[in-house]
């Protein structure tokens, strides 16, 4: 007997699929900007484009991680403020809900 649905098998969802798809897309896509560009300036173009991307290929497991934790920092502290704001909005409304109610009491009106 299972008690809060743990009899149940877990699910797994596996998005490194579509994962994977959209980073070949977005490398294609970079490629073929790379190629129109070196293709307007003939080998000089082909030879820039070469030690750009192979600069830019060795970097970006570096720089991508370093952003990615700092949006993670800024992601978690936006997070935590509109948390706080809210709680801060919700105990206004509650104070504002016993204002009425002991209005209501003093003028003898029910609204319910």
């Amino acid at each position: 007997m299972g008690l809060f649905g743990k009899s149940k098998k877990e699910r797994v969802v596996d998005l490194t699929p579509g994962y994977k798809r959209q980073q070949e897309k977005s490398a294609q896509a970079s490629s073929d900007t790379s190629q129109k560009s070196s293709s307007n300036f003939g080998f000089l173009g082909n030879l820039a484009s070469s030690q750009n991307s192979s600069t830019n290929e060795a970097n970006s497991g570096y720089v991508n991680m370093s952003e990615s934790e700092d949006k993670k920092k800024k992601l978690g502290k936006m997070l935590m403020d509109l948390t706080k704001r809210i709680e801060d909005l919700s105990n206004q409304i509650y104070h504002l809900k016993q204002r009425i109610e002991l209005l209501e009491k003093k003028l003898k009106i029910s609204f319910e």
